[in-house]
């Protein structure tokens, strides 16, 4: 160990080695600062004495491996964040999509749900909710139950109101949610089109034919090859005229699908496949 608890790079090679081989997690391609900086902040809060006792903690408690990798894969996350990019799915995406007999959508990496239960209001306000399917995966179970659950703190409805109003809603965001206790817990309707599952972008496959695949602010934790090999995962998952849509920061502008791509609005990070 180093000093102030920082660990050193031998040593988180060896954690990674251990994720992999004793639980099949690949994380030796994510970014090595921001693991390097959630896994000393996990050291530091569960105040483990030496790096060998958090090494042997993780080997050997398969409930702390989840605590670890729950820590390790968070992401800060709302309902309806960034309001003009789900203003541009409400006004450019959806449509073109209402023609199909089936709209399927996968959300990579969802987290605990929050933009799969924006994209499910939106779908309902476009009349498609009822023949779309929302695929719903994360390497993290933990995250996967809250999804299930369709429950959030009551306390972030103020915002996530303010963000829904500037992508054009037409209702109150309360029409879609009963408050119980300090909790909001939506409508059971939105949550019957939802397939919740874990999935594994680094090193599981293509698993069903998308017209929409929404991965924000993930990509962003990747190098720049793990970056490249989901974006062609999500390329052999979307069909012709599909699209892809990613996080701020991220871009498919480096990757070895971009020629296939037109990015939909010059402002939003959303692109439409035109060729095979």
């Amino acid at each position: 160990m180093g000093p102030n608890n920082s660990i050193g790079d031998d040593e988180i090679n060896i954690l990674l080695n251990d994720l992999l081989d004793l639980y099949g997690y690949d994380f030796t391609n994510y970014s090595r600062a921001s693991l390097r900086r959630r896994i000393e902040n996990l050291f530091s809060k569960d105040k483990f004495p030496s790096f060998a006792e958090f090494r042997y903690r993780l080997r050997k408690d398969e409930s702390y491996l989840l605590r670890f990798v729950e820590q390790i894969t968070v992401n800060v996350t709302e309902m309806f964040r960034d309001p003009p990019f789900y203003k541009t799915l409400r006004t450019n995406v959806l449509p073109m999509l209402a023609s199909r007999p089936v709209i399927r959508i996968w959300h990579a990496g969802c987290s605990t749900g929050e933009e799969v239960f924006s994209m499910a209001i939106l779908l309902k306000e476009a009349n498609l909710l009822h023949k779309s399917l929302l695929y719903a995966t994360d390497i993290n179970p933990a995250v996967l139950e809250r999804v299930r659950k369709g429950i959030f703190p009551l306390s972030a409805m103020k915002q996530y109101s303010e963000n829904y109003n500037l992508t054009g809603g037409k209702e109150p965001l309360s029409k879609y949610y009963t408050a119980q206790y300090e909790w909001a817990k939506f409508d059971e309707t939105l949550g019957r089109r939802m397939i919740i599952s874990t999935h594994n972008l680094v090193s599981d496959s293509s698993f069903n034919e998308f017209q929409l695949i929404v991965c924000r602010n993930v990509l962003i934790y990747f190098d720049k090859t793990l970056q490249n090999r989901v974006l062609e995962l999500f390329d052999q998952s979307l069909e012709m005229l599909g699209f892809v849509a990613i996080g701020s920061k991220e871009t498919l502008r480096f990757s070895t699908i971009y020629p296939k791509y037109t990015q939909v609005e010059n402002k939003e990070k959303i692109w439409r496949k035109m060729q095979l």
